[in-house]
């Protein structure tokens, strides 16, 4: 009898149209076993069915084990949730964590936040950094300096083998405005233009270049009137709507500064009047008279006073700037404005040291003035 095509002593092989073969065979539990693979020659199907017939032959038989199922593919980790956990982990201020939060939700997340990290580009990025306002410098540059920060970070996590924000000098934001110090004579009228409770903050403010987190946060006990110093220990920030209580902007921002003699008298005249007893009491407390004051509620009568100044560019925080400078002119050396100031760095203490250098030909008239009173 002739056997059936395909078939043989053992096992059954056929060829596909593919043109490989196919082997398989009828197992001793009287089911069929397909070969794992095909077969280039029908002689590696043969010597297949033949290594497969000795098992049975020898008892050794077992029946393959169904092939594991293809590993599911990576879960490719997104912009978002890493840049999200990238912020939360940081050991940043909380104004600062509140910064980079906004940010990522305004600016980076719309574009890149459901995005694979391994995804995002070079050109990516350039076509993101060309369709941000370039009317608002300054928040491009955050924009871009945030995404960096993070891309690079990425790459010391081995998250990502190259960081694709390469747009040079993206994240340098523009240079700050010029700020024209007070003059003594506007200070005086922006002080008598404030209310009662808030001209003991102008003159720290502007006398001793205090910034005003740091103010709004001095307490009873921080102010030593008999020793002429205020204490700086701590700051005071808004961070979503609540305040927030800290440390100073850097560890050099914790120290204590002399305050000028002319001051004293009108701080004794508030601690009299504005400030509860007891050590813990804010020096300027919201109306209740215990919770911090929002800068909201200065800023009302700020916004007044400036102006009866003619100064409706001066911001609150211009008055430190004022303070600085006064000191750079009184003859502050270098050292000595970065320890007023609480400065890390020297950097920013020169840009003081560099306006007082400003005013030589005034120094040199008021020189000529001395050498000639009578006015010949």
């Amino acid at each position: 009898m002739t056997a059936r095509k395909g078939h043989r002593g053992f096992g059954h092989i056929r060829k596909l149209p593919s043109r490989r073969y196919q082997a398989s065979y009828i197992a001793p539990d009287l089911r069929r076993v397909n070969a794992p693979v095909t077969f280039f020659t029908k002689a590696d199907a043969e010597g297949w069915l033949g290594v497969e017939h000795r098992k049975i032959a020898d008892g050794a038989w077992e029946r393959p084990k169904p092939p594991e199922p293809p590993a599911p593919p990576p879960v490719l980790e997104t912009f978002g949730g890493y840049a999200t956990t990238w912020v939360a982990v940081r050991d940043i201020k909380p104004k600062t964590r509140e910064g980079y939060e906004h940010i990522l939700t305004k600016y980076l997340l719309p574009r890149f936040g459901a995005q694979p990290l391994v995804e995002i580009k070079a050109p990516d990025v350039r076509a993101w950094w060309s369709s941000m306002d370039p009317n608002t410098p300054t928040v491009r540059a955050r924009a871009y300096g945030v995404l960096k920060a993070v891309m690079n970070t990425a790459v010391a996590d081995d998250v990502i083998d190259a960081n694709p924000c390469r747009i040079r000098g993206a994240s340098n934001a523009p240079r700050a405005r010029d700020v024209r110090p007070a003059t003594v004579e506007e200070l005086t009228v922006i002080v008598a233009a404030m209310p009662d409770r808030y001209q003991a903050l102008v003159l720290l403010g502007a006398w001793c270049a205090l910034r005003s987190g740091e103010m709004l946060e001095l307490r009873r006990r921080d102010v030593d009137l008999l020793n002429r110093t205020v204490r700086v220990e701590r700051a005071v920030s808004q961070v979503h709507g609540r305040a927030v209580v800290g440390t100073p902007k850097s560890a050099a921002g914790i120290r204590t500064v002399a305050i000028p003699p002319h001051v004293l008298s009108a701080l004794a005249h508030h601690f009299e009047e504005f400030v509860a007893p007891g050590p813990d009491a804010l020096l300027f407390p919201a109306a209740d008279g215990v919770s911090s004051l929002q800068p909201s509620g200065l800023y009302k009568h700020w916004k007044k006073a400036r102006a009866a100044a003619g100064r409706p560019d001066l911001r609150i925080h211009d008055l430190r700037h004022t303070g600085a400078t006064m000191a750079a002119m009184a003859g502050a050396t270098l050292a000595e404005l970065q320890q007023r100031l609480g400065h890390s760095s020297v950097n920013a203490a020169l840009r003081y040291q560099h306006a007082a250098q400003g005013r030589d030909r005034q120094i040199a008239e008021a020189l000529s003035r001395m050498s000639n009173p009578s006015g010949e």
